[in-house]
């Protein structure tokens, strides 16, 4: 006497509609049916059933599943990239620990990319933001870098930059630009790949660089950026790479 869809699906931890999706695709045979017109599971679709729930535990895509279940040529191949991917996966969640631990004893926050740990305190809400962005576009040598700036810019400019209102004159902007301006004269020295940003992008160059443009244009005020432009300008002039004249 064969088992009812349900008892079959029960047995292999899984359920009914699961066994009739792989009827439907032609992964699981079709049982014969018994007198009263219900299928009768067997042995053999059993055991087939298991061997597909095997697989799929390993991550074989479905359509794979006869090809690898079979050991033909393209098993190897297909084990292969998934274990190439399980890989990765594993280096995800590691790295995903390593967050969350650090969050939990209180070394940095969830909105900060992993590395940044024990500088929360030095870095402003707008700082937070961008470095969220930055990890995204950015490789992990250009992001360590970017540490290292934020650690070791001076507190008072960093702190006057982001107070500095939208509104401010003329004079509050230039005398903070000059002072902006050795700390990145200081930075365009130290680490030489920013002046072509887009030497440690991780994807596409053009989408690295919009994406970092777009972000300084929202996150930062029209006085910010102007302090920005001037001081990145006099850092630039210091260095013999730019225009001389004051900014």
């Amino acid at each position: 006497m064969g088992w009812s869809t349900r008892e079959v699906a029960e047995i292999a931890s899984t359920t009914v509609n699961t066994v009739r999706h792989y009827h439907q695709i032609g992964l699981l045979e079709q049982p014969r049916r018994a007198m009263n017109g219900y299928k009768s599971y067997e042995v053999r679709h059993l055991v087939t059933l298991l061997r597909i729930r095997r697989l799929r535990e390993l991550g074989v895509p479905l359509d794979q599943v006869d090809h690898v279940s079979a050991g033909d040529d393209g098993a190897r191949s297909t084990l292969s990239a998934i274990d190439a991917e399980l890989a990765l996966t594993i280096e995800r969640l590691e790295q995903a620990q390593r967050q969350i631990r650090a969050i939990v004893v209180g070394d940095t926050r969830t909105d900060l990319p992993l590395g940044f740990e024990g500088i929360e305190a030095r870095l402003t809400a707008t700082e937070r933001s961008l470095l969220l962005i930055y990890a995204q576009v950015y490789d992990d040598e250009a992001l360590r870098d970017f540490r290292d700036m934020l650690e070791h810019e001076p507190e008072d400019v960093r702190h006057d930059f982001d107070a500095l209102r939208a509104d401010a004159g003329e004079r509050t902007r230039r005398d903070l630009a000059v002072r902006y301006a050795v700390a990145i004269e200081h930075d365009l020295t130290t680490y030489p790949w920013l002046r072509d940003p887009l030497a440690h992008h991780r994807r596409n160059p053009r989408m690295t660089w919009r994406a970092v443009a777009e972000a300084v244009a929202a996150l930062y005020n029209p006085a910010q950026l102007d302090v920005l432009g001037r001081a990145h300008a006099l850092a630039l002039a210091s260095l013999g790479e730019g225009d001389t004249r004051e900014a």
